[in-house]
């Protein structure tokens, strides 16, 4: 009942990071027909395209063997080892194709599916894999009798196919009877083809749905609830309360760095008590004044008091206050357009105390 309701609260979609690190996991959809119906596939291309040739190098040598018995003598256990070894040799070069073929097809069959990769937590030990608790919950839980569902139906209908392509091959096996004993070998050869053609066709159409069935079954149990998706949203992105306290923080800094530079500003331009706007001002420094500190309200006010404590002037102009705060920004020169207004106050600042300005400079 815990697992059903489970279920029933992940509706939301599985995010990009969750199948990414479910894929570097190695839990990959995967589909166990797949290598069966390659193995068929090799098999039919082994019979259409080499078992003619390897059947007859295997007649030519077995009837090599059975003509001339004098040939091969077993009076001792060194003969029957030298026999069994041609023997071998023989069947091997019979069926090395075919091995051949088989063992590409597997490899081609899981590689199509999922690139190869080396997953070290598929290989750690881990109790859960020997527990027989969890066996017990694989073998008979709903995975577990899907399985067997699936299994049961493959094989009901790889037997219905089965029949019907018996039943073709029972009318060509009677009528090769008849025949010559050297073109029975191609009806054997013939029938076995069609028998694995229609093997292979009913394998293609079982591995269709359930290379479907295995992709949505993945998706499906990677499913998250609304829950897990907020706590990988904030393991992404940082949570919301500590964001807000590092701003803060950086901004109590910036306010600070801010406040030390206003004593070597050159002129303060304020809107009695809402704007504040610091301006520094040497000619072998900058082409135009940079400002140094801004801020309305309290820290307008704040700007004030540090320029008047070091005898910095503050010309009050409603104004140009209000207009320069919307368009300067700090450690940045003024704009072109406030060039000629801010030039007059720095002249004004240069003949009330040219000795102070001057020693600034320097």
């Amino acid at each position: 009942m815990a697992e059903d309701s489970d279920k029933d609260s992940k509706t939301e979609e599985a995010s990009e990071k969750k199948i990414r690190d479910t894929m570097d996991k190695g839990q990959l959809p995967f589909a166990r027909e797949a290598p069966v119906l390659a193995s068929f596939l090799a098999i039919l291309v082994f019979l259409m395209f080499f078992a003619k040739d390897s059947i007859a190098q295997m007649a030519t040598f077995l009837s090599i063997f059975i003509e001339k018995p004098e040939d091969w003598p077993l009076q001792n256990a060194q003969d029957v080892t030298l026999l069994l070894r041609i023997v071998a040799i023989e069947m091997a070069r019979a069926v090395v194709v075919l091995m051949a073929l088989l063992i590409s097809a597997a490899l081609a069959a899981s590689t199509l599916q999922n690139i190869p990769r080396f997953v070290g937590e598929r290989i750690r030990p881990q109790f859960s894999r020997i527990s027989p608790r969890q066996g017990w919950k694989r073998m008979f839980g709903a995975k577990g009798l899907v399985e067997f569902a699936k299994q049961l139906g493959k094989l009901l209908f790889a037997g219905i196919i089965l029949g019907f392509a018996m039943r073709e091959a029972l009318s060509k096996l009677l009528a090769g009877m008849i025949t010559q004993p050297i073109a029975f070998g191609g009806v054997i050869e013939n029938i076995a083809t069609d028998i694995v053609m229609w093997i292979a066709l009913a394998m293609l159409m079982i591995t269709s749905a359930d290379v479907v069935w295995s992709r949505f079954s993945w998706l499906r149990d990677l499913r998250m609830t609304r829950q897990e998706v907020k706590d990988e949203m904030k393991q992404m992105v940082g949570d919301p309360l500590v964001r807000m306290r590092i701003r803060s923080v950086q901004r109590d800094r910036a306010r600070q760095r801010m406040m030390s530079a206003v004593p070597g500003a050159t002129l303060v331009i304020a809107n009695p008590t809402h704007y504040s706007i610091a301006l520094r001002y040497v000619r072998d420094e900058h082409a135009a004044p940079i400002v140094v500190a801004k801020g309305q309200d309290l820290i307008a006010l704040k700007i004030r008091e540090i320029a008047e404590a070091n005898g910095i002037p503050v010309f009050e102009d409603v104004a140009l206050a209000r207009s320069m705060y919307k368009q300067v920004s700090v450690d940045s020169m003024i704009p072109p357009q406030f060039y000629q207004a801010v030039a007059e106050l720095v002249r004004a600042v240069y003949a009330r105390a040219p000795a102070t300005a001057r020693s600034r400079d320097n």
